[in-house]
This record gives structure tokens, sequence and C-alpha cells, in this order.
């Protein structure tokens, strides 16, 4: 297995000298922003990891391995080139036998986290159930992979495209913790609130790292959400996301999307319709989820 995963030197060092690490997908790169602004904020927000007392791991897929941390090159390679495969858990073998530069959504880097031996990951939102599920069965392998793979997600809740709701049933079938940090509902990423309550709070990493070594020191498989509202400041209004969602929808449909291009083409289209107001939204939230994942990192180093 260890010659299909590739660490660069920051990350190397880091599990060493048993450091706190940080894990960053790459999908959110490659498709979930435009160049150059996609590359600009994953240096951000790495630089946000390592201010706060930890090491940055971007994962993808590059030369037929797992790369657990990019350089400089290799993020500029990844924003820039087109074509980069979207990597889920059914992807990761052929993306590595064929050679081909993949981007690793959040279910493939809970698992390439896990390979690494990294406990917890920053990303900006989660995938789930999707409107309309019920008829199309077009559920995220996100979900599944939180149930079974041990990686804190660190996120600002579901995608405000998804039902939300049918989300949190999902995940509590399957027996993943949903933990408000220091917040009483989930947020639903473009705001900082929904309708539905969570069931356990906390307001510092330290309650929060203790929470996480309590369940795994018990050998209780699969990871958790840790739902962490966009701030204040950078939030979009409720009303108005979710006209433009509702309209970015009726578009796709329109349009025959389906599988797994539905997630890109709707933050596109929400971006386009909110006049860009959306993806500044997005790089806000990312920025906030790595520096509280940086902080829960360091307390759970700790312990």
């Amino acid at each position: 297995m260890n010659t299909m995963i590739s660490y660069s030197t920051e990350v190397q060092q880091a599990l060493e000298g048993k450091k706190p690490i940080v894990a960053l997908e790459s999908t959110i790169i490659s498709h979930g922003m435009p160049y150059p602004q996609n590359v600009e904020t994953a240096r951000i927000v790495e630089q946000i990891i390592r201010d706060n007392g930890a090491v940055p791991a971007t994962i993808a897929i590059m030369d037929g391995k797992i790369k657990i941390g990019l350089s400089e090159e290799e993020l500029e390679l990844l924003g820039n080139t087109p074509g980069v495969s979207k990597v889920s858990r059914r992807d990761i073998g052929q993306i590595i036998a064929t050679n081909q530069i993949g981007a690793t959504t959040v279910a493939a880097t809970m698992i390439c986290a896990e390979l690494a031996g990294i406990r917890v990951f920053a990303t900006g939102g989660i995938g789930g159930v999707h409107r309309g599920a019920e008829t199309t069965m077009d559920i995220s392998a996100d979900l599944e992979e939180l149930s079974q793979t041990g990686v804190a997600v660190v996120c600002a809740g579901a995608k405000s495209i998804l039902d939300i709701g049918l989300t949190m049933e999902y995940l509590e079938t399957k027996g993943v913790p949903v933990i408000g940090y220091q917040t009483d509902v989930m947020p639903a990423f473009y705001t900082r609130s929904s309708n539905f309550e969570l069931t356990f709070r906390t307001d510092n990493a330290d309650e929060l790292a203790k929470v996480l070594k309590a369940k795994w020191d018990l050998g209780i498989d699969g990871g958790a959400v840790i739902a962490n509202p966009i701030p204040a400041e950078h939030a979009l209004e409720e009303s108005f996301i979710n006209d433009i969602i509702a309209q970015a929808m009726a578009e796709a449909t329109d349009n025959g999307i389906s599988g797994k291009e539905v997630t890109p083409f709707l933050l596109g289209k929400v971006k386009e319709l909110t006049e860009g107001k959306s993806l500044v939204a997005n790089i806000e939230l990312v920025k906030h989820n790595a520096k509280v994942g940086a902080e829960l990192a360091v307390a759970y180093n700790k312990l």
C-alpha cells in the first residue's frame, strides 16, 4: 500500500514529529472554484492552518499515487488543468492505475486521510441527500463514508442545494454524530442556520477533541460532522439564496443534468445568479473551517 501513497516533505516531517495535521480536499480546487481563485484560496487555507498551529495536507491523486500534501507546482497543476477527474471511493483504484490526475471529494479525502493516520479534515460543506432523492436515489457517497471512516469533518453543514432534513435523517440512521460548533442548529452552507436542531453542541475545541477521542477509543467506527456556521458577516440572506437555488435546480432539470455533474452545475449556476456573492461566501466559510479544523487538530493531538 505504501507504494501508492506519497507524502510532501512538510507532511512527512509532521507525521514523524507527531504534529497536528489537517487534511484538505482537492475537488474544491478543481471543481468548486474558477482559476485563479481556486489556487489562491487553497494557498490561503493552507497558511491559515499553519498560523493556527497545525500542518495542512491537501490530498489529490497524481502520477499513480495518493498525494498527501501538495507542492506549489502540484497545486497549480490541479487548479489549472482541464478535465481533472472528480474522485470518490469508487474511482480511487482506476485513477491510480491509469495515472490520471484526480481531485478527491469529501468521501475520497476521508479514506486517504485515514490511510495516512490523519483524524481531522476541513472542507466547505458535505454532500448529502439531494432534493427529490425519494425518486432519483441521488445520495452522496460522503454520507456512507462518514458512517465507516474515522475522520472528523469540519464543514459549514450540508450544501444548501441539498435536502438538509433528509441528510440529517440519513446521518442519524448511520449513527454519525453531527456536532454543532458554537451553534444549536444545522448550518446550511451559505447561511448560518436551518430549521433542523442538533442534539449536541460544543463551544470549544478541547471538549470537541475529548468527544471524538472517547468515540474512537471505544472502537466505534465512523467519522463525525463538525457543523461550523459561516461567519455572520459573510452569510447570505436565507430567502435570497433559497430562491436562487430553486431557479438553479429548475435549470439543471431542464438541461438533463444528473449524477455527479449536479453539484458543480448547481454551484456554478448559483455563483452566476448571485453575481459572485456565493463564491465570496464559499471562500470565507472554507477559511473559517480551516481555522477551526486546525484548533481541533491541535487539541486532539494533545490528547
